[in-house]
This record gives structure tokens, C-alpha cells and sequence, in this order.
């Protein structure tokens, strides 16, 4: 598995095919294999991304005060320069959004395109997610994951997201079932309670070209923050997604059909 070092971590990617690269960063809890497992780049497109702080295979934990969203774009920043890339399309699956978003506010001239997949945040923290999270990390510390499962399950919270989204709710679930879930319980602390900017009036000095993809039945990535997103960012493109619990095959399909349109109509590279 290849491997950067950076800040004393051992950061682990993944880099497919030839051309121009797009870094397409995991959600919370996630790694490499999410982005990996749900596209494929068309030709002409080289598909990166890694393990974030806290997650996959990217250790040790590192220091706790620097597991927030800015960091992780630093980390962005330090992958393209390892990889010598003076430019590259960012993007991201819900944490990686806000990664990929902070990251195109912060260094714009190292970004050719924006990619922005259920985003989860807006301008400031979604309570509802900081206190679920929050909620699970506490079971996580003060039962063992196992356990802390058990109890979660049988929750008002929990039940409340199944009934709105089966897939929301397995995707609260997988935070028990990391394996490290105890070791890096600290991101379910820190990250839902950050946010990649703290003004949207920022967003209008976003230049490159911006797709944004949403889906309804999703309680953790809100369709209206999609909305709001390319409405306030020049220029993007809005695509609705078939919610996962209605059909995970067709949210795949379709990811991996407006994205790659996205990419070779209007980031193409001669």
C-alpha cells in the first residue's frame, strides 16, 4: 500500500490511472475504499485520495488538537505537493466536501474544479449531527464499542434516524464497527462540531467550476444544504441523487454518471 509521511503520520492513498487528478476525499468514519468503491474515472482522469487523520490506515492517531477540517486540508496540500501536482479538481463525499471546501477557500490557485457530495456542513456545526456523534463517542469511551452499540440501538435518537433513513442509520452504526473506533473516538468529538468556513459570503470567490450532488431522506447530509451550497457558490451545477435507503445501486449510478459528465465537459484539461 503506498504510503506519504507527513507530521509524523504515515498517510495511506490510493492513485488510479493516468491524467488529470482528482482528489475525491472519504466521509467520517470512512477511508479510500469509499470515494474508490462508488467511482471510477473516466478516461483522462486520475482518481486520489487518502486516509485521512483518525481513519483507515493512516497512523498513528497524531496529535488530538489537529483532527479538524482545516487540518485535514493541510494534509490535502501536503499529498499534492508529495505527489508533485501544481493543480488538481478537489472534492468529497460529506467530511470530505467540507475538506474539499475549506481547501478551494484557503488555496484557490491549486484547484481546477470542486466536487461536493452531500455536504454535511454549511457555514457553522449542524447540531443534530454534533450531538448524535457526540452521543456515540460517549458510549464509545464509557462502554467499549461493542456495548456502546447495544445501547445505541435502543435509543430515542437512533430510532428516530432509522425511521427518516435505514441508510443514515447504518452509516451511525459502522462508527461502533471501525476497527479502531476506540482508538480515534476523538474525530466523533471534534469534526461534527467544526466546519470548513465561517461565512458563506466567502463562497462567492469561488471561481473554478462547482458540482454539487444532494439527495432527500438523508437527515445527516440535509437536501437544503445542497441547494444552498450551489445557489451561493458562482456558477455550480445542482444534481439530485437517488437516496440511498430507495436504492443504493441507482445513487451509485448516478454518482459515478454526473460526476463523470461534470469532469469531462467542464474540467477537462487539453
Amino acid at each position: 500500500m503506498p504510503f506519504f509521511t507527513h507530521d509524523g503520520l504515515n498517510f495511506h492513498y490510493l492513485d488510479k490511472g493516468p491524467g488529470t487528478p482528482f482528489v475525491f476525499q472519504h466521509g467520517l468514519g470512512g477511508d479510500v475504499s469509499q470515494p474508490f468503491g462508488i467511482f471510477a474515472p473516466p478516461r483522462g482522469f486520475r482518481l486520489l485520495a487518502f486516509d485521512c487523520r483518525a481513519h483507515g490506515e493512516t497512523r498513528p492517531l497524531g496529535q488530538p488538537e489537529k483532527i479538524t477540517l482545516a487540518c485535514f486540508a493541510n494534509d490535502l496540500l501536503t499529498f499534492m505537493d508529495h505527489l508533485g501536482l501544481a493543480a488538481a479538481i478537489v472534492g468529497g463525499i460529506s467530511m470530505g466536501a467540507a475538506v474539499a471546501l475549506n481547501f478551494t477557500l484557503r488555496f484557490p490557485q491549486r484547484v481546477l474544479g470542486l466536487v461536493l457530495s452531500r455536504p454535511a456542513w454549511l457555514d457553522s456545526p449542524m447540531l443534530r449531527n454534533a450531538t448524535i456523534y457526540a452521543r456515540i463517542a460517549q458510549l464509545i469511551r464509557g462502554y467499549g464499542p461493542e456495548r456502546g452499540q447495544e445501547l445505541f440501538q435502543q435509543s430515542e435518537e437512533y430510532r428516530e434516524v432509522l425511521s427518516d433513513s435505514p441508510d443514515s442509520a447504518s452509516s451511525l452504526i459502522s462508527q461502533f464497527q471501525n476497527p479502531r473506533a476506540a482508538e480515534t473516538v476523538i474525530k466523533l468529538e471534534r469534526i461534527p462540531n467544526d466546519s470548513p468556513s465561517r461565512d458563506r459570503r466567502e463562497w462567492s470567490s469561488i471561481q473554478v467550476p462547482t458540482l454539487v450532488l444532494a439527495s432527500q431522506q438523508d437527515p445527516i447530509h440535509p437536501f437544503e444544504f445542497g441547494e444552498i451550497l450551489a445557489r451561493e457558490i458562482p456558477g455550480a451545477e445542482f444534481k439530485e441523487l437517488t437516496p440511498k435507503s430507495v436504492s443504493r445501486d441507482r445513487h451509485a449510478a448516478e454518482v459515478q454518471e454526473f460526476v463523470g459528465s461534470f469532469l469531462r465537459r467542464r474540467c477537462a484539461v487539453a
